[in-house]
């Protein structure tokens, strides 16, 4: 038996893991469209949020970070039964799958309304061009593979104040890696949410990561690594946080209240991840991964079946709050073409004064959870059963 053969059995920590951040990421989406305090202020405001609404926020920053280090890792599992050219066809494939996915399915999903003149990219189209470029830095050694992995998490930072004029090749250039922000390309306008170079990184590291659940690793060292790397980097986020010297963009102060004082301290940016964002939340991922690889619970097995699905839960999860708000709204008087959106919905001015209260959020985030399993139980075990149809990988 040739060793790409081997079957492996799955390792449920890990879908475990990516089970739990995808339901964290229904809760951010269900307050994005539900929450009324979503379409007056941004809930990580200091000045304006409450803690239990910018903790509702902040929970939800473990999802995009996860997700992308894992896919990296889940490439890596598959590279076991591939060979390198292999591997890098299948990337590419699937990173173009995913781009197309972005712009057309995802983006109806948010909008239904499928206008090409206007496009926010951004994690599933962050995801497609990480595995395209991923595809090639893969064939880098190792060691100089995690090096450039790292440098580009921890380097980016420092080119936070370099700016280009608007409407020039470079800035175009810049807000897709580095900075983000609107491209006017004339018949057709970008928005850059997930610009690429610390994801980029990001999943590269990942890829490296899945080294270690090798079979030449013994559980207990990987247990023992996982511990020192997650606890390291929560330390290391709370003392360079601290010093205020580097790693994120924006600063923390000292507010009126220690509740905002603590709101401060925890804001850190998203787009791009900063070098401390990513410190705090793959930090206690790796602290989860350390403590979940023991045998499972029933609870902790439903978790584990909405990991094995990412792709699937993500496009239908998106159209399930989309359509639920659709119903909250006509409920209490708005009219269908409202939530037929030109802009992100808590941007969009003829919105403002629709929305819940926070409890409601969380009851119909529950919801959602609950009403979504069904569907992705079967699907998991639909992809069991047919392992044999090669387009099931990309779904």
């Amino acid at each position: 038996m040739t060793q790409t053969s081997i079957k492996r059995p799955r390792i449920e920590s890990i879908d475990f893991l990516r089970g739990a951040v995808m339901i964290l990421m229904a809760l951010d989406h269900v307050r994005d469209y539900f929450h009324y305090d979503a379409f007056m202020y941004n809930p990580l405001d200091p000045t304006q949020s409450s803690g239990f609404l910018f903790f509702t926020r902040f929970i939800t920053h473990y999802c995009a970070p996860v997700f992308v280090f894992l896919a990296g890792t889940s490439a890596f599992f598959v590279g076991r039964r591939k060979s390198k050219k292999d591997l890098s066809i299948w990337l590419l494939k699937r990173g173009f799958w995913l781009i197309i996915l972005e712009i057309t399915l995802v983006k109806f999903g948010w909008f239904f309304k499928l206008d090409m003149s206007f496009t926010y990219l951004m994690v599933i189209w962050a995801l497609g061009f990480c595995m395209i470029a991923l595809a090639g830095l893969m064939q880098l050694p190792k060691n100089i593979g995690i090096a450039l992995g790292i440098l580009l998490i921890a380097g980016h930072n420092a080119f936070d104040q370099v700016v280009y004029a608007d409407n020039t090749f470079a800035h175009a250039l810049w807000a897709m890696f580095k900075q983000g922000g609107l491209v006017d390309l004339g018949p057709v306008e970008i928005w850059y949410a997930y610009p690429l170079a610390p994801w980029i990184g990001l999943m590269l590291l990942g890829f490296h990561f899945g080294a270690w659940y090798n079979s030449d690793v013994a559980r207990e060292k990987r247990i023992r690594f996982l511990k020192v790397l997650g606890f390291g980097l929560t330390a290391g986020f709370f003392i360079l946080r601290f010093t205020n010297f580097y790693g994120d963009p924006f600063p923390w102060t000292t507010f009126p209240t220690k509740e905002q004082t603590i709101m401060s301290f925890m804001n850190v940016w998203k787009y791009p991840p900063s070098l401390l964002y990513l410190m705090i939340t793959m930090g206690p991922s790796f602290i989860f991964l350390a403590y979940t690889e023991k045998p499972l619970n029933s609870w902790a097995k439903k978790v584990v079946v909405i990991g094995r699905v990412p792709m699937f839960y993500y496009l239908i999860h998106i159209y399930w709050i989309h359509l639920l708000t659709s119903f909250g709204g006509v409920i209490h008087g708005w009219h269908w073409s409202d939530f037929v959106l030109d802009d992100w919905i808590n941007d969009s001015p003829h919105l403002k004064g629709y929305g819940y209260p926070l409890w409601v959020v969380y009851l119909v985030w529950i919801f959602v959870i609950i009403s979504l399993y069904p569907l992705c139980a079967f699907w998991n075990r639909y992809k069991d059963e047919h392992k044999d149809r090669w387009w099931l990988s990309y779904l």
